[in-house]
């Protein structure tokens, strides 16, 4: 196996071999007086509008172009997102794809997955269980494994998002960014490398990198949280555990009402409609977990957007 260093120079190639297939998401840049906070620049990025409804979408595709895939296919487990981004982008590319999810998973996230023609397992009742199944799978099968997050592919194309980001708002002095098993704020992390400040938020009830940092080493971590289709796995990853120990400032822990209230506030002051997990960075902003400085400019990342929490009238 050849070794992937996770670094700027392999997050650029990354970036040059899956842009024709993911979209440049667009930023809002916004006031905090918008949203009943200090009057500082806030910029979203809007993720949510990846293609598969999430930032996922840039390490499956990674993965995939960037790895030889044998005829079994691919195979994933996931919350939700992972194995929509893994089915879209192997049915953009027209590989086999087979996916693994908990019980737990949103219906609007199976939903997508079965849209995109993967074959789909619902096995378990957390994200672990999935992932073991998937495992079994590839053994049998010889279908290629496409972790959710602790794989070198996945981190640097997550790492492409703030590539992209950089080039839009090159000014940024903090992002915040949801942890769930370390992929994206890994990736961001690697990408700013301390040029800018990066902080992961968690929710109260599945605090991996928070116990992962106290502890010296990822270490299983408590799984409850309304967010927990999409940031609850039992461990953080250990590809970026070393990237967080180097470049993550602090992390941050939100209580599931600080999660649901960004949520509301994000559709009522900018209508977005993001999902739990997505709303935890703006989560730390509204709750006053995080207080920026005067004049500190502030980006949050809105990560994804498969949810069925808003609801529209039909004609």
């Amino acid at each position: 196996m050849h070794l992937v260093i996770i670094d700027c120079v392999a997050i650029e190639a990354t970036y040059e071999r899956i842009c024709p297939y993911v979209r440049v998401t667009p930023v809002v840049e916004v006031r905090g007086a918008d949203f009943g906070l200090a009057d500082i620049p806030m910029t979203f990025k809007l993720e949510q509008l990846q293609h598969a409804g999430s930032f996922k979408t840039r390490g499956a595709f990674a993965n995939l172009l960037g790895r030889p895939i044998p005829p079994a296919g691919v195979v994933a487990a996931s919350g939700g997102n992972h194995g929509a981004a893994v089915a879209y982008a192997a049915m953009r590319l027209g590989i086999r794809a087979k996916i693994f999810v908990p019980t737990i998973s949103s219906p609007a996230k199976v939903d997508r997955i079965r849209s995109y023609g993967a074959d789909l397992m619902l096995t378990g009742d957390r994200y672990a269980d999935a992932l073991a199944a998937s495992e079994a799978w590839s053994t049998e099968s010889g279908a290629l494994p496409v972790h959710a997050f602790d794989q070198p592919e996945t981190l640097l194309g997550q790492g492409t998002l703030a590539l992209e980001w950089q080039r839009q708002a090159p000014a940024l002095d903090t992002v915040l960014v949801g942890v769930g098993g370390g992929g994206l704020v890994g990736g961001i992390a690697a990408w700013y490398a301390g040029s800018t400040r990066v902080i992961g938020v968690e929710p109260t009830g599945a605090p991996t990198l928070t116990m992962a940092l106290h502890a010296g080493a990822p270490v299983d971590a408590p799984a409850g949280s309304i967010a927990a289709d999409s940031l609850a796995p039992r461990q953080v990853g250990r590809l970026m555990f070393p990237i967080a120990q180097r470049h993550i400032a602090r992390t941050i822990l939100v209580e599931d009402e600080d999660i649901r209230d960004a949520q509301r506030r994000l559709w009522n002051v900018l209508r977005l409609v993001v999902e739990p997990g997505a709303a935890a960075a703006t989560a730390a902003l509204l709750s006053a977990k995080y207080v920026p400085q005067p004049g500190e400019r502030v980006g949050i990342i809105l990560s994804g957007g498969n949810t069925t929490a808003v609801q529209f009238d039909r004609p």
